[in-house]
């Protein structure tokens, strides 16, 4: 019970930091509860109009040529305010005025899963969670149980410039599989014949130290799920020592929200990115700009064993409450995000949402070139990539822990040695989530 009661107290201070979570969501209706008592209607609150959103309209608009008789609500909310109201409802011990079907990020999964064990409706028989990629299925699960409808992926990729690469002498094949020692290389060279820095960093935002670590298959936590691993994490040791390094070469410019990580690429001030793919539409927003990016795998960790070139920042999946309508709001998540593959083939053409129902993987949609990064197949990649990404267990703490490690990689930064404020964050850790 108290772990319980601390994760509450923890979720309800987790705010987001990563995969779609835009600073400028807002809650775009008035009809915000659930649907309790009703078998015919469906309300569903997500967040990001442009992506979540849409996904989820397309997903409705499938579902009600088949089932006219049943009227579905999706609803935008800001992804910390669909937080707070969870939270606030679920610890009351009610369901009133929550929706049929929620989005939850991933990083956050298992703390609502856990913190209310039996808010949320068993999908095991819904869905064949064997078709979807094997590393959403950890965040989405618990006690065997399969509880969410993995969605977004998540699969990280490095958007480079090409024009930048050639006018300092490298082409995207230098790119291709190397380690960040590689790419600091370059980013230097970069930078000297083009006055252009090489990436943009947040220091109050630790996804680049998240994809670090997830492609080595580490993270914050042991395997458990509850075990703070920091002092002697090989892979969290060499990615701090990492990301110093890139902060000293003197290729990155720093950005401090949301706007201004988008201008940082949009205006043509850096060469590269290193992000989930779902900033592709935020890049291809910039047309001007098309022919003139390539997306190549992601560098890998050069000292820490496993580590591989793929991996993840951020992800969400589909959850259903359990409450009245269940049944219904459970068969239409079955019948289109659970299952349809011609459903997916539109969201990657339409959305831009490249999902991680493996059987839709084989559709055209998934093959298509794209001119706007000179003729790649750049899903097909992303998909390939998907597959490859390590399978970590993220537990319920992941924001709270990166609260302790913001300031401890400060201190790193300042001088203090690496060893001590990894010993340190560990200690802080310990305390605050036992």
């Amino acid at each position: 019970m108290k772990r319980q009661v601390s994760a509450v107290l923890l979720a309800g201070f987790l705010l987001l930091t990563a995969c779609s979570s835009k600073s400028n969501d807002t809650a775009n209706s008035t009809d915000s509860g659930g649907n309790q008592g009703s078998s015919k209607e469906i309300t569903v609150w997500a967040w990001d109009k442009n992506f979540n959103i849409a996904a989820m309209n397309q997903a409705k608009d499938v579902y009600v040529k088949d089932h006219p008789d049943v009227k579905i609500n999706v609803v935008e909310y800001a992804q910390d305010d669909i937080i707070q109201k969870l939270n606030t409802g679920l610890n009351s011990g009610t369901t009133s005025g929550l929706p049929n079907i929620v989005l939850i990020e991933d990083y956050r999964a298992q703390s609502f899963l856990q913190t209310y064990p039996d808010s949320f409706q068993d999908l095991t028989s819904s869905i064949t969670a064997s078709d979807f990629a094997e590393y959403k299925l950890g965040p989405t699960s618990m006690n065997g149980k399969q509880y969410g409808v993995p969605f977004d992926s998540g699969v990280a990729g490095m958007y480079v410039r090409t024009d930048y690469l050639q006018d300092a002498g490298y082409t995207v094949d230098d790119l291709q599989d190397i380690d960040w020692q590689k790419y600091i290389e370059i980013g230097k060279a970069v930078k000297e014949k083009t006055g252009k820095d090489m990436l943009t960093q947040d220091p109050n935002d630790l996804g680049l130290i998240r994809m670090m670590i997830q492609s080595a298959g580490s993270w914050y936590l042991k395997s458990d799920g509850s075990t703070p691993d920091l002092k002697d994490n090989a892979a969290l040791k060499e990615a701090f020592q990492t990301y110093k390094e890139l902060m000293s070469a003197d290729i990155v410019k720093i950005t401090s929200d949301w706007n201004s990580f988008l201008a940082g690429f949009n205006s043509g001030d850096v060469a590269s990115l290193p992000s989930g793919n779902w900033i592709t539409p935020s890049v291809k927003a910039q047309a001007d700009q098309a022919g003139k990016w390539a997306v190549v795998p992601l560098p890998k960790l050069k000292n820490t064993a496993g580590s591989v070139h793929a991996s993840n920042l951020g992800g969400s999946s589909w959850y259903v409450l359990n409450s009245d309508g269940k049944e219904a709001a459970a068969d239409f998540l079955a019948q289109t995000l659970g299952s349809n593959v011609d459903l997916y083939q539109s969201l990657v053409t339409d959305v831009g949402v490249i999902g991680t129902y493996k059987p839709a993987s084989e559709g055209d949609a998934y093959k298509s070139e794209d001119e706007f990064f000179g003729g790649q197949a750049v899903v097909s990649d992303f998909a390939k990539w998907t597959t490859e990404i390590p399978k970590v267990n993220y537990g319920m703490h992941t924001y709270a822990i990166e609260d302790i490690l913001k300031v401890e990689m400060r201190n790193f930064l300042n001088g203090s040695d690496i060893d001590k404020v990894l010993g340190d964050a560990q200690s802080q850790t310990e305390a605050q989530i036992k």
